[in-house]
């Protein structure tokens, strides 16, 4: 009993880590993924090919480790005639969560036939923590030149810290989406 018991709670403990962290793709079924041979970049909101932009700090990250997984997949850069066209979109949303220490009362219980009386009073803890998290969101868009439509989209959304090594985060999540891309390695 108590070993099913355990199971039931690490079980449920690896469900609520993966629910941290969402990928989903969207693919047009009917394209075959198989002609794209080269692509290009545009930065999102930008005409120029390219750009770094002081807004998108981490943009040269989310393009880099998508070249890679684009490269593995038989993929070149092409800005002069490319066959598809990526395009990155990315959100970083802070928000603080509080929490509280027990708090530690002291208490006196009076109690005979037929009655009972209880009264109690803190006196030590009930101190606020406050925490602050960010929630990411990393999408790429796959358009076809040919067609000009949407092929393919890929997204996570993940929550972290701005302690954490963020350029490694970018290439796990890269690495998830692409996953899920319909062509696989070569």
């Amino acid at each position: 009993m108590k070993k099913n018991l355990l199971l039931l709670i690490i079980s449920s403990l690896s469900i609520i880590s993966l629910e941290a962290q969402k990928v989903t793709t969207d693919y047009d079924t009917s394209v075959d993924f198989k002609k794209f041979k080269t692509y290009a970049w545009l930065a999102p909101g930008d005409s120029i090919l390219n750009r770094h932009r002081a807004d998108k700090p981490f943009g040269d990250y989310v393009m880099y480790y998508a070249n890679q997984e684009l490269k593995s997949r038989g993929m070149l850069m092409d800005t002069v005639q490319p066959d598809a066209i990526f395009i990155f979109f990315t959100s970083v949303e802070e928000y603080t969560t509080y929490s509280q220490s027990p708090t530690l009362s002291v208490g006196v219980g009076v109690g005979g036939p037929g009655y009972y009386a209880y009264g109690a009073a803190p006196v030590a803890g009930g101190k606020i923590t406050a925490t602050t998290k960010e929630d990411g969101i990393l999408k790429y868009v796959m358009h076809s030149t040919e067609t000009g439509t949407v092929v393919w989209s890929g997204m996570v959304e993940k929550e972290f810290k701005m302690s954490d090594d963020v350029a490694a985060l970018i290439g796990e999540v890269a690495t998830k989406i692409f996953k899920k891309y319909p062509l696989k390695k070569l």
